[in-house]
């Protein structure tokens, strides 16, 4: 979905190099940024110093950081003590164990409710539909249906004002954004983008978003900046 030109636009904003990536996008296209966080009980939670370390990076109004513990839900290996998977075929069907019972449903329907207390009619996500390890919910039909429940779900929407969900990456490769950011200026030494981290951040390497990140750095051209660190 292409982005016009507005005021506010509330912005899930997770410390990896795709929401960082289409926040910026959206902050070239004349939005004003609200950061939204979630510390959700995620076992890598060292992405939350790094989504502290973007939003200041991008000179955010505001980061709001919502602690909504999903643990006690279960049912994914980030947040359960069951073993992220590595060295995955990523050409595999079916979805991975990483995947979060309705997690960006939950994130958009809270971003929906800061959007209209903010009277902002903007929503950014960074999901896309081709490096995307499988999960439903980041998906164009998905987002299509979001944005038709928000029509029926919020005063904003009965009274006709209609609330986009933009999703700026949604036909992207990993490759295409990272040298989309790099166009922008972005520094990605300052995201964090693995599942299973080691006890001093380091990623592993070998989980699904640690291959994807690797990948989409090789084709792209440049090293990834924050194996140099």
């Amino acid at each position: 979905m292409g982005l016009s030109r507005s005021t506010r636009a509330v912005v899930l904003l997770s410390g990896g190099l795709d929401s960082y990536t289409a926040a910026a996008i959206a902050k070239a296209e004349h939005f004003s940024l609200y950061a939204l966080t979630f510390d959700y009980g995620q076992r890598h939670a060292r992405e939350l110093e790094s989504a502290r370390a973007v939003a200041r990076a991008l000179g955010v109004e505001r980061h709001l950081e919502l602690r909504l513990d999903l643990r006690a839900i279960g049912g994914s290996s980030l947040t359960t003590d069951d073993a992220v998977p590595r060295d995955r075929d990523l050409e595999s069907s079916g979805i991975p164990s990483t995947y979060v019972p309705a997690r960006n449903t939950i994130f958009l329907s809270v971003a929906l409710g800061w959007a209209e207390v903010l009277d902002a009619r903007d929503i950014v996500i960074g999901v896309n539909a081709l490096d995307y390890s499988g999960y439903p919910d980041c998906r164009p039909e998905f987002l299509a249906a979001f944005e038709s429940l928000a029509a029926v779900a919020t005063r904003a929407g009965v009274e006709g004002e209609r609330v986009r969900v933009h999703a700026p990456l949604i036909t992207l490769t990993k490759a295409e954004i990272i040298r989309r950011g790099l166009d922008l200026g972005l520094d990605y030494a300052l995201t964090h983008s693995c599942y299973d981290p080691a006890p001093d951040g380091r990623p592993c390497g070998r989980c699904d978003s640690c291959v994807l990140r690797d990948k989409g750095f090789r084709e792209a051209g440049p090293a990834d900046p924050a194996l140099l660190r």
